[in-house]
């Protein structure tokens, strides 16, 4: 009963795949953005920024901007390469990043696809929150901005409904459930400057509501 009303709830979103078009583009990098992009070989992780960095924490709170995508552009190709190995970089190996946690002020992630085949890293462009289930979870939660700290967050919804451009460009919807759905809002609050800590301020705040790296 609970997959019945998460699917009819949305589900009926489905139509609505060409609201990512709204989004107004950008310019793809900056110089000095091309210039980090580049100072590396594609295979080459990135330095992770940190909170508790003064400078990089100015980044990280920074809301980021929409793609202009281009498949041939080849800087856009080796940033989304250099931002993968950093996910999987032995010093880091988190679930998901986001670009500006690399100082890369640009809507682009990584989430690590848990509830597919083998787990498999993808990448997404814009990715965009349309719709969040009434129905929430508990996640124990960790970033790689946030150095040796892990807590448990109450307000992740437990399905989400977003729309992206994938790798090619194509814009897609896609209905994500459970730990991977958090993944994605963990992410994607990184694209509007926002912590996972903030989460558990606002649960301070409000005790009785309910509510990766």
């Amino acid at each position: 009963m609970r997959q019945l009303l998460i699917f009819l709830s949305l589900t009926s979103l489905l139509v609505s795949c060409s609201i990512s078009r709204n989004t107004p583009a950008h310019s793809i990098f900056s110089k000095e953005e091309t210039q980090l992009i580049l100072a590396g070989n594609a295979n080459d992780p990135m330095r992770v920024l940190l909170i508790t960095n003064p400078n990089d924490s100015i980044i990280l709170r920074t809301k980021s901007r929409p793609v202009d995508f281009n498949t041939k552009d080849k800087t856009l190709k080796h940033f989304t390469d250099r931002l993968l190995a950093t996910v999987k970089d032995s010093a880091t190996m988190g679930v998901g990043i986001a670009a500006p946690q690399v100082g890369i002020l640009k809507d682009i992630i990584w989430v690590q696809r848990l509830d597919k085949n083998r787990e498999p890293f993808e990448v997404y462009f814009n990715p965009k929150i349309v719709k969040y289930t009434d129905m929430k979870q508990d996640v124990p939660e960790g970033c790689l901005s946030i150095p040796d700290f892990r807590a448990m967050t109450k307000d992740r919804a437990y399905a989400i409904f977003l729309t992206y451009l994938d790798q090619k460009g194509k814009e897609q919807c896609e209905m994500v459930e459970a730990f991977t759905a958090a993944i994605f809002q963990h992410e994607i609050d990184h694209l509007n400057g926002i912590m996972f800590t903030d989460h558990l301020e606002q649960e301070q705040i409000q005790p009785g509501k309910h509510g990766i790296e």
